[in-house]
């Protein structure tokens, strides 16, 4: 395949054309120096390779049963970058860079991807692993819209793929929290406090020359287009509606999916968003059937208030020891999920919690947006009695990027 766009005939050919490749057998791929054999690792390729995408790498490059073979960017300093650094952790040129993530699904040699990409883009680049066999580690927040997160929970679940979120602070930020509030040390939990930046607007950048070698229109992919602007691929596009949900969805990913895993409503969501009306409702409010409420600050991190104290705060100590739900394997969420591509297990930040927690942060952009409070059916997931409002549950994409 050429590195532009390529049809889904194409794709197919490749993808079954790297399926028949042979093989060949090196002294690594028989476990020397010390690294497992070939039938015991993972191989990998990360697909987006801006700062957190080549952050993520190098952490499951520090696990040694992970082979990373391939990386992928639209943009040649970014892949360019990535590649060096595979290459310098292996003492080897073997590391292929990819212009096009489809020339990377392609290979039939690879069990799993890290997607790094920007926001807009995780929802695709996770339907088409899923087709071609691939295990995925998405980073947060694990998608665009709430239609796009129902889209990849039901295409991780069709072809029996196991997916991460990338929400690793979820787990390393607040790995006790979740066991003193599930044990009761702060008792029946009333009230949640979670910070995170605002909501995502429009973008308005000026145009500025297109640097040679890059890939704009991919870069775009499913976005509108608009000229191109430097901060937009040096990791600035989070302010803006057509990439991101700005730092509600950023931040937010993080800890509202810690504050909704610790207080028990991590597989569910709100029935009621209400905005700020400088009036009964100072911040953003969510209302959950059972009773609680989580509002978005009046906090500088994640605050717990409960009928027997608080967190951050005072309260009893914990006397039932609570595990924690969902983790398997060690070393974080990284051997979390690469216990989980052995045993097929699902991992602790799996697709369906992810999904969830993005869900609650979109859903408080749009409150912000349409400045009017929203009833949220969590089962049937849709906006109750606002035909206006349900049109935010999903987006077209560009050309012939559509899920």
């Amino acid at each position: 395949m050429n590195a532009t766009r390529t049809d889904r005939r194409q794709f197919l050919k490749a993808a079954g054309a790297a399926i028949a490749a042979p093989y060949v057998i090196t002294s690594t791929a028989l476990g020397a120096d010390g690294r497992p054999a070939a039938s015991d690792r993972i191989t990998m390729a990360t697909i987006g390779t801006g700062g957190q995408g080549t952050g993520d790498m190098g952490g499951f490059m520090g696990h040694p049963e992970v082979q990373m073979l391939a990386v992928c960017d639209p943009v040649p300093e970014h892949r360019d970058r990535a590649k060096s650094i595979v290459d310098g952790r292996y003492r080897n040129s073997d590391c292929q860079s990819y212009n096009d993530f489809r020339d990377v699904l392609a290979r039939g040699d690879i069990d799993a991807v890290l997607i790094g990409t920007p926001d807009h883009w995780h929802a695709i680049i996770t339907i088409e692993a899923c087709k071609q066999g691939k295990d995925i580690y998405c980073e947060k927040p694990e998608n665009l819209t709430i239609g796009e997160g129902r889209a990849m929970v039901e295409a991780v679940r069709r072809y029996g793929r196991v997916f991460s979120g990338g929400s690793q602070r979820v787990l390393g930020d607040y790995g006790d929290w979740p066991r003193l509030i599930r044990g009761g040390a702060l008792g029946e939990i009333q009230e949640v406090f979670v910070s995170c930046g605002g909501p995502s607007g429009d973008c308005y950048l000026p145009e500025e020359p297109l640097p040679p070698g890059l890939d704009w229109d991919l870069w775009l992919g499913p976005a509108p287009w608009r000229p191109y602007h430097s901060s937009l691929i040096r990791g600035g596009f989070r302010p803006y509606r057509d990439y991101s949900g700005g730092g509600m969805t950023d931040w937010g990913a993080h800890r509202f999916g810690a504050a909704m895993f610790a207080v028990g409503v991590h597989k569910t969501g709100p029935v009621e968003v209400i905005p700020p009306d400088g009036a009964e409702h100072r911040l953003l409010t969510y209302r959950f059937a059972n009773g609680l409420r989580m509002y978005h600050g009046g906090t500088n991190d994640i605050t717990y208030k409960g009928t027997l104290g608080e967190l951050p705060g005072k309260h009893p100590p914990l006397v039932t020891r609570v595990e924690m739900e969902g983790y398997r394997g060690r070393g974080g969420i990284f051997g979390d999920f690469l216990h989980c591509v052995k045993t097929r297990q699902r991992p602790f930040r799996d697709v369906e919690i992810a999904h969830r927690a993005t869900t609650v942060c979109h859903l408080g952009n749009i409150a912000y947006w349409l400045k009017r409070p929203l009833r949220w059916d969590p089962e049937r997931e849709e906006i109750v009695g606002d035909p206006e409002a349900n049109r935010w549950l999903a987006r077209p994409g560009r050309d012939a990027w559509m899920i």
